[in-house]
Order: structure tokens, then C-alpha cells, then sequence
């Protein structure tokens, strides 16, 4: 705003004194030039009549009926020899003797002088040749009139100036604030934000720079708002996963303490001791599991895998035969049928995938059920359902049953010897084959789990 009033007063100001002086130099030189004019007519009328007479009577006479015609053009006139005046009009204070000096026959003095009431007076000096030998005309002209009007231009013209000084600065103060209104918005907008409201958002309507500059705003604090929500998820993740992780540590090695305890301080019978033994082998053994699942999910996040040519018939059957004598004796059934062909996978890691998923549908049962197992090729890939006939899972508890140490029924998980991260397992042997993992159940009639490898698909 302040450079554009510089400007404009600068640009204004010279502009209007160059013309205002450009105005001021042609007025005063017409008003020269007619002075001139009829400086010169009385000259040369002058003359005239002394070339005809020698006498000054004649001359005087002549310049008398000039002057009574001319209707008062100049306001002193003077006719003298160069030593004493002839005629005269008007105060001898306004004529200046060093003039005549200076004039000659081809020669015409002019000077403009300040009169002692302000006027501005433009004297002129001419000699002219007479029988009786030169002869001197001095005339003074008021040219007060030319002055005046600079005057009272130049009056306007600074009135105007502050006028268009006012206006620009007001309409500069209007435009800087139009332009940089936004601007103070985004930067209230980016306050908020370092503030901690991420929701804020910047106006970013219109089609200028600066809405421009407010969507490209707007979409980096969407993505800043994306990147904290996602730190923010993963550091409650693993909170929960950390939870979770000390609260299965802390069960077995109770157990484990307490028995191990038993067995050192108290004299025990054999059946007695046998038996606190088991106990503390088999949470010995749920702890083996729980940190080998643990490494597992640990290292599969931060391997980068390798995908061979894989006959996935080959390992649902080795999973099937693997699984059949541990869920015989609970009376459960496992069947399967597979497509042939070959597919991109990692066989070691499908494997654990199917066995953890065969495991978690064993769970889902109390007297006996079918496990069906079912496989078929795809395009760029494969996909793997299993389904059982359990009680099924609750749908408000589908979203949350891959996250790690989970568990829909934590006793009887516990007692099952599940430790919550199977379906973790399986979710991120998934995703190492650009898969999908889905969920179908309901209670009481049971769940299919659909897997979606899309590792490649041999031709």
C-alpha cells in the first residue's frame, strides 16, 4: 500500500508539475510575444514619422495618438533621446536607463521585474535611427495575469494531488487488504492447526493464486491430519499389543512360579508332584507358543518374501493329514478339495496360514463339527476358503478379531491354548502376498474365512 502511494505521488506530482510548467512557459511566452509585437509596431510607426520629419514635436504627437488608441495596452510607455524623455507615461522608477544600453537598431531588450505592489511587469528597450540622430522607446507591460493563473493552477493542482493521494491510498488500503485477507485467514488456519486442531481447515473457493495456495493447504493438512491419526492408531496399537503381551506373560508364569514353588518348598506324593509337573510344563509350553507365534509376526513384517512355483493341493493336504489326529479326538471331521494348477506362493508361510485358520475354526466347537477346506485358482493368484460349523462369531466382533493377543472368548481360548495372535499371523502372511482376508459368520451356524493370495499365477 505504502509503495503504491509513492507511486502514485511521485507519478502524480512530477507528472502535474511538468505540465503545469509546460503551461505556465507558453502562457508567458504568448504574452512576450504580443508584448513584442506591439513594441515592435511603435517602433517601426515611429519610425516612419521621423523619417519624413526632423522634428520631435511630430514623434511625441504620433506616440500621444498611439497611446490614446491602443486602449491602455501597456502600462508605462517612455520616449527619450538617451539623455532626457520626450514623452513620458507612467512612473520613471519602472523604466531602467541601463536598458537602452544594451539596445541597438536590430536589437530589443526584455525584462521581467517585480514590482513593489507584487505586480509582474515585463519592461522592453528598442532604439530606432531619427534625422537628429537614435531615439529610445521604453515600454512596460503588466503581465501580473500569467502568474496569477500559475497561481490558482497551482492551488488546484495541490488540491487535486491530496485528493488522488486520499483516493489512491484508500483504494490501495482496499486492495492490499482484499489480496491479503486470505492470506491472514490461512495464516489463523495454520495457527489453529499448530494449536492441535487438526479439522481446520482454509476457504479455498475461487480460481486466483491464493485459493490455489489454500487448496494446496488444505490438502497437505488433510494428509498431516491422515499421518497423525495413523501414529496415533499404531501407538494405541501397540500399547494394546504391549498390554496384551505382559497380561499372556503374566498367566502362565504365575502358574509356573507358584508350581515350581510347590515343588521346592513342600514334600509332595508322587501323583502330587507328577502332577504340578504338567502344570508346569504345559505353560512352559504355552509360552514356547506364544513367543514363537510372537517371532513369527515380528520377523514376517520385516522380511521381504519369496515367491516360487506352488501346488497348493500338495500343502491343503499335508495341513489336512497334519490337523486330522489332534481334532479326531474332539470329533471333528476335516475335509478338503483343491483345483489343480500352480500358483506364486511362499509354501512355508501358506502352511502356518492354513494351520493357524484350521486351529481357530477347532476352537469354535464343543461336541463335534466339519472343517472344509477349499481352494481354487484365479487369474493372478488363488483363493483359500475355510469353513466350519461352530457357534460362529458375533458380528461386532468381526473387525477386531485379527488384531493381536485378541480372543472372543478369553477362557476358553486360554484353556484351548490360544494366545490371540493366530489370526494376527495370518493377516500379515496376507498381506506379504497382496492379499485379502475376509469374514462370513454367524452365530450358532458358523464361519467361513475367505483368503485371497495374489501372489501370480502360473501359465
Amino acid at each position: 500500500m505504502l509503495g503504491f502511494i509513492v507511486l502514485l505521488s511521485l507519478t502524480f506530482g512530477i507528472g502535474g508539475s511538468l505540465l503545469m510548467a509546460a503551461s505556465f512557459d507558453d502562457a508567458l511566452s504568448r504574452a512576450e510575444d504580443s508584448a513584442l509585437n506591439s513594441h515592435r509596431l511603435l517602433l517601426y510607426t515611429l519610425a516612419a514619422v521621423s523619417s519624413g520629419s526632423s522634428e520631435d514635436d511630430e514623434l511625441v504627437g504620433a506616440l500621444e495618438q498611439l497611446d490614446r488608441q491602443s486602449g491602455q495596452s501597456w502600462a508605462a510607455l517612455r520616449l527619450s533621446d538617451g539623455k532626457a524623455a520626450l514623452f513620458q507615461k507612467g512612473s520613471a522608477a519602472l523604466f531602467d536607463r541601463d536598458m537602452l544600453d544594451a539596445a541597438d537598431g536590430t536589437h530589443i531588450v526584455l525584462q521581467i521585474r517585480l514590482d513593489v505592489t507584487g505586480a509582474h511587469l515585463l519592461v522592453i528597450a528598442g532604439r530606432f535611427e531619427a534625422q537628429d540622430g537614435p531615439r529610445y522607446l521604453e515600454s512596460v507591460y503588466d503581465i501580473s495575469a500569467v502568474y496569477t493563473a500559475r497561481a490558482s493552477q497551482t492551488d488546484i493542482y495541490q488540491k487535486v494531488f491530496a485528493a488522488v493521494v486520499v483516493l489512491g491510498a484508500g483504494i490501495s488500503w482496499l486492495m492490499s487488504y482484499w489480496l491479503t485477507r486470505p492470506l491472514t485467514r490461512l495464516s489463523g488456519v495454520s495457527q489453529s492447526i499448530a494449536s492441535g486442531d487438526l479439522s481446520c481447515r482454509a476457504d479455498d473457493e475461487g480460481k486466483d493464486e491464493v485459493a490455489k495456495l489454500a487448496q494446496d493447504f488444505n490438502y497437505m493438512a488433510d494428509r498431516l491430519e491422515a499421518n497423525i491419526m495413523e501414529l496415533t492408531d499404531a501407538m494405541h496399537r501397540q500399547e494394546a499389543f504391549m498390554g496384551g503381551f505382559a497380561h499372556e506373560l503374566k498367566t502362565p508364569m504365575t502358574s509356573i512360579i507358584g508350581y515350581a514353588d510347590l515343588l521346592r518348598s513342600h514334600e509332595l506324593s508322587e501323583t502330587e508332584r507328577r502332577e504340578a509337573a504338567n502344570y508346569v510344563f504345559s505353560e512352559g509350553r504355552r509360552l514356547e507358543l506364544l513367543s514363537l507365534k510372537l517371532l513369527d509376526l515380528i520377523v514376517l513384517k520385516k522380511k521381504d518374501i519369496t515367491l516360487v512355483e506352488t501346488d497348493l493341493r500338495h500343502i491343503v493336504g499335508e495341513v489336512a493329514r497334519l490337523i486330522r489326529p489332534v481334532v479326531s479326538k474332539l470329533g471333528i471331521s476335516v475335509k478338503y478339495h483343491c483345483e489343480e494348477g500352480l500358483c506364486m506362493l511362499e509354501p512355508d508361510l501358506v502352511k502356518s496360514l492354513l494351520i493357524n485358520l484350521v486351529d481357530n475354526a477347532r476352537k469354535a466347537f464343543e461336541n463335534g463339527g466339519r472343517i472344509y477346506i477349499e481352494s481354487t485358482l484365479l487369474l493372478d493368484g488363488c483363493r483359500i476358503r475355510v469353513a466350519d460349523n461352530g457357534k460362529g462369531i458375533p458380528e461386532d466382533e468381526l473387525s477386531k478379531i485379527t488384531a493381536a493377543f485378541y480372543r472372543i472368548d478369553k477362557s476358553r481360548s486360554r484353556a484351548q491354548g490360544g494366545a490371540g495372535l493366530g489370526l494376527a499371523l495370518c493377516s500379515e502372511i496376507v498381506k506379504a502376498h497382496n492379499g485379502s482376508l475376509a469374514f462370513e459368520s454367524a452365530v450358532g451356524k458358523g464361519t467361513i474365512v475367505t483368503v485371497t493370495l495374489k501372489g501370480g499365477a502360473v501359465l
